[in-house]
């Protein structure tokens, strides 16, 4: 982190990637894109049927290859000119990337991205935008989507810990606050923080100190508040 300027945290969830035209299980009850998480999203849908579920991401992937990044997306990349800024992100769309933020931290995954069934260190970009059965790591075995299912553990968790830690700033867009662990890391932040909570449905968290609540969509609310912060920097 650079001491000189203050570090801003932005923790962004599906609410964000949702203006892009990127559609959530939590939209429709359960469902995604009318598939029930578990035969879609969990380790045991992949043993039961991974074919179903390499073409699910492949319709993913199209998706967000074909989406855009919003307001709030370029929005945050402006902060980048007067303070340190780091993002930590549910979403495993590369919406953050294209618009040209620098620093980010995928909690669950990146949908750009698999890694093998084998080792799970081994990452490699996905051309294009089908991976398929019959594709292999560098020692022989399948490669599987690199996304966090549920039930798996969130690798980055500690990095984002450490980093939540340095914010003289959190900003939080996007998220309902429910998927945990992630969406406990928001207690890390220092006390003395300034923290913004940026939802069309946020509400007031007792024992979080410093937090403004802005009742507004991703794309209205963050570019307000970005330009009030670099007027005040």
């Amino acid at each position: 982190m650079d001491r000189k300027r203050k570090n801003i945290i932005v923790f962004t969830g599906a609410g964000v990637s949702a203006e892009s035209g990127l559609k959530t299980f939590r939209d429709s009850g359960g469902l995604w894109e009318n598939y029930k998480i578990e035969e879609v999203a969990t380790p045991q849908a992949w043993e039961k049927n991974s074919a179903l579920v390499l073409d699910f991401y492949n319709q993913r992937r199209k998706q967000c290859m074909n989406a855009l990044p919003n307001d709030a997306h370029k929005a945050l990349v402006r902060l980048e000119e007067k303070y340190d800024v780091q993002i930590i992100t549910q979403n495993i769309d590369d919406l953050h990337e294209r618009a040209g933020s620098k620093k980010i931290i995928h909690l669950h995954g990146e949908i750009t991205k698999a890694r093998s069934t084998f080792n799970e260190s081994l990452i490699y970009p996905i051309i294009g935008t089908e991976l398929n059965l019959g594709q292999f790591c560098e020692n022989g075995y399948q490669l599987r989507p690199h996304i966090v299912w549920f039930g798996e553990a969130v690798p980055m968790m500690d990095e984002a810990i450490k980093v939540i830690s340095y914010a003289d700033i959190l900003i939080i867009i996007g998220t309902s606050l429910n998927v945990y662990p992630a969406a406990g890391l928001i207690d890390c932040a220092p006390v003395s923080s300034s923290k913004y909570y940026i939802d069309p449905h946020a509400t007031h968290i007792s024992h979080i100190k410093n937090l403004s609540i802005i009742n507004k969509t991703a794309c209205d609310g963050v570019v307000k508040l970005v330009d009030t912060l670099l007027k005040e920097c």
